[in-house]
């Protein structure tokens, strides 16, 4: 009889463990039917990284394409109102070139066409939050809020207290905030909001980071509705940097109110995520109330996310950049875009179309910052201009194609926002609004300064190996 030691035994048991899991999960990954490129690094992982693959795949490995939060049902009874009523197609119609991308978000992202709203457009954050703190302030039935940071600075309190005094007056006030985006918020500051008896809840409630993949899935989403009459969507959250700026310039952003048939798209977007977290089905003629027409415009709002088959947004993004004819202007704080989006932005520059690209020169995310840089050499080789803006930090996201289409909202143009992050954004089809964009585009171009290609080029080597050595880690930053 052999006698091994207890500590051999121990070791033996966990090897045999640890080798049990990977040999289960690689048929896993293997049925998810990915990209290639994706999956046999995953494998690579899991054998070569002993206990840290494991860890690194349940984190941000993990393919949530055919999970369902929600039931058809439950989908169904949320988004009937929205639904109701159609738009008037004898006064406006989708572009004849986006007419398929109307269809596919309407099919794979439910997204019923919307007429006839009102669309502010907001470049400061004083003008946002003196807007924003009106309409809560006229209140009577309802306020729900979604954001990914809700910070406890000036602006923050200003907000909760608004709330809290809504909330004394009778109203209706839900709060919808990221954990994670909110992890350095003292648990006080919404606490003191809950005993006024105002709802507020967490996203995606992180309990254990390190015994969670909850934490690479965040809800990115900034949304408000005031009685179902009013609306905000767009990049801006709730803090002080958006008024103050940083030390070396201003925080630029851009934010939308909305008024109209389009507040009800933002209302059953707010409400889907309300019932995930809380189970609470909120519906009824308060919450939709009728609409008049303020413009002859068409508008899609989309609900992006991990979950659901098809990466919608994605999808809609490949689509716009392949679809332009004359020229595609985009904003966005941080370039880490995919494969497809790539080659979608190279095969319209050297088609002849005007390809502008706008990024900060200085980023709130050093690593991110500097992976980006790294897909602006084959971009300029393939005739994008690309623009540096120098006036702050540029946190606006915008594609606009052509005078007909705006995609605006909360995603950037990076992995997180497309296949990790739930977003918000709307497609709004009316050459007048999209027209007020590229004249705002071409107002920011004189806070840049051009990237010339054979200057950029010669940038010094070690720091381009930096570049590309975080660029292996764009789906993570």
């Amino acid at each position: 009889m052999i006698d091994f030691p207890l500590h051999t035994a121990f070791g033996v048991t966990l090897f045999l463990m640890y080798s049990l899991s990977v040999l289960g999960l690689i048929p896993v990954i293997l049925l998810e039917n990915r990209n290639p490129l994706k999956t046999i690094p995953w494998i690579i992982v899991l054998l070569l990284l002993p206990g840290i693959g494991l860890v690194f795949y349940f984190f941000f490995g993990q393919d949530n394409r055919r999970r369902r939060i929600i039931s058809r049902r439950t989908y169904r009874r949320i988004m009937r109102p929205l639904r109701a009523g159609g738009p008037r197609q004898d006064k406006v119609v989708v572009p004849s070139a986006y007419r398929p991308l109307m269809h596919m978000l309407n099919r794979n992202g439910r997204t019923p066409l919307l007429y006839g709203s009102r669309i502010d457009i907001y470049t400061r954050g004083t003008e946002k939050f003196e807007a924003f703190l009106e309409a809560l302030r006229g209140a009577q039935h309802h306020i729900h809020l979604q954001y990914y940071i809700f910070a406890d600075d000036e602006i923050g309190r200003c907000v909760r207290q608004v709330l809290i005094e809504r909330a004394r007056a009778g109203v209706e006030v839900r709060v919808l905030y990221d954990d994670v985006g909110c992890w350095n918020v003292p648990r006080r500051f919404f606490d003191e909001m809950r005993r006024e008896g105002i709802e507020v809840h967490a996203f995606l409630r992180v309990v254990f980071p390190l015994l969670t993949s909850k934490v690479n899935y965040r809800n990115h989403r900034k949304v408000a509705i005031v009685d179902g009459h009013t609306g905000f969507m767009g990049g801006m959250n709730i803090a002080d940097r958006y008024v103050r700026g940083t030390s070396w310039g201003t925080w630029r952003d851009t934010h939308f109110r909305i008024e109209g048939k389009g507040v009800h798209g933002l209302q059953s977007a707010f409400l889907i995520d309300w019932y995930v977290v809380t189970r609470q089905l909120i519906k009824g003629n308060p919450y939709y109330p009728d609409e008049k027409f303020f413009d002859d415009n068409l508008m899609q709002i989309l609900s992006g996310g991990p979950t659901g088959r098809w990466r919608v947004l994605l999808q809609a993004f490949i689509f716009c950049i392949a679809n332009a004819k004359r020229y595609l202007y985009i904003q966005t704080p941080y370039f880490l875009p995919t494969e497809g989006l790539t080659q979608a932005l190279q095969t319209a520059a050297l088609g002849g179309v005007d390809v502008r690209l706008m990024i900060p020169e200085r980023s709130d995310t050093r690593s991110a910052h500097l992976a980006s840089h790294s897909y602006l050499d084959d971009m300029l080789r393939a005739g994008v201009k690309v623009y540096f803006y120098r006036a702050g930090f540029l946190h606006s996201k915008l594609l606009l194609a052509d005078d007909e289409i705006a995609c605006i909202g909360s995603a950037n143009f990076d992995f997180r926002s497309f296949e990790h992050n739930f977003e918000l954004n709307a497609f709004v089809y009316h050459r007048p609004f999209a027209e007020r964009l590229r004249r705002m585009f071409m107002d920011d171009l004189r806070d840049c300064v051009p990237v010339r290609a054979y200057e950029w080029m010669r940038r010094p080597l070690h720091l381009r190996l930096i570049e590309s050595f975080l660029r292996l880690f764009s789906p993570l930053l």
